[in-house]
């Protein structure tokens, strides 16, 4: 009654059980849903040996479990295939975008892709995927950097980044749409299971002779899911925390970082400006979903303010 605990002491036998379960539970579902990957067995490494191994891992680790839910969910989606749900938008989502923002370049109007495609060169290919490398790290490594600043902001910027992504997985299913190189290679045919493809990232590959975006886009969950572009909402989010917290100086590389992988997007044909758009919009919206949720809904505050006591 009343004995404090210490956070480092051993484990009781019941947590040992209940985590391996856990484990044993998400591997074996896994494998019946996607198959085996070794990715599984590092992020269930990662996760039991950073909740066992102190008590500020083991924090670190339930903190970020919003990041792992929402990369098992993201992963997950391969076994239900959006194209399965809804009509995959090809020609009417290409020429829209050609009616919005087409170029007529010698007598020809084009998509800004197609315009881009036949402008690029190597400098703009290098230092655009370099920007599209921080489409992740960006956010994982701000993410990091809160949870030691500020648990409260930490814990906000990391709820706000996945109520994005769900918002993101809903339009996927309501519209499958291709992205620009699908048109590029297969025309407006519905080919499903198509598999993923660099774009125009192959270029940063090729001039390294490395295959650094090829092993990332082998792994996508679902090529027509394009609209909208999840990796122009990520830096929206930064930005706005960056911003929220006055990072000043900082906020700077979050704008450029921000603005460099919006570029990329379209120039390596991952995406149309419209799918940008969308992307900066439903960043927009999930933002301010998540701050109506903390200021007007009592018990999700509660809730919040229990984890965040929960990690601090």
């Amino acid at each position: 009654m009343g004995t404090a605990v210490n956070p480092d002491a051993k484990f009781p036998l019941r947590s040992v059980i209940l985590i391996s379960a856990i484990t044993a539970g998400y591997l074996l579902l896994s494998y019946l849903l996607v198959g085996f990957k070794t990715d599984q067995l590092w992020l269930a490494g990662i996760f039991c040996t950073a909740f066992f191994l102190s008590s500020i891992t083991r924090k670190f680790i339930l903190g970020f479990s919003i990041f792992i839910v929402y990369w098992i969910i993201f992963d997950y989606m391969k076994a239900f295939p959006n194209y399965n749900y809804n009509t995959v938008h090809i020609a009417d989502l290409y020429n829209f975008e050609k009616h919005l923002f087409g170029i007529q370049y010698n007598g020809t109007l084009l998509t800004p892709n197609e315009y881009l495609r036949s402008h690029g060169n190597n400098f703009i290919d290098v230092v655009a995927g370099i920007f599209y490398l921080c489409w992740i790290p960006v956010p994982l490594a701000f993410a990091a950097f809160l949870f030691f600043w500020n648990r409260k902001q930490f814990l906000y910027f990391s709820l706000t980044f996945v109520l994005i992504n769900f918002l993101g997985f809903v339009v996927y299913y309501l519209y499958p749409a291709a992205p620009p190189w699908y048109v590029q290679y297969y025309g407006f045919d519905f080919h499903p299971g198509t598999h993923g493809n660099t774009g125009g990232l192959a270029k940063f590959d090729a001039y390294f002779h490395a295959g650094i975006f090829k092993s990332i886009y082998s792994k996508g969950s679902n090529v027509f899911a394009a609209m909208p572009s999840l990796h122009s909402s990520y830096p929206v989010a930064v930005l706005y925390y960056g911003l929220k917290n006055k990072f000043r100086y900082v906020n700077i590389i979050f704008v450029v970082v921000m603005l460099g992988i919006w570029f990329t997007a379209v120039y390596a044909s991952h995406h149309y400006i419209v799918d940008v758009l969308a992307g900066i919009t439903t960043a927009v919206i999930g933002i301010t979903l998540f701050n109506l949720l903390v200021s007007k809904v009592s018990w999700f505050k509660a809730i919040l303010e229990k984890y965040e006591k929960s990690i601090s």
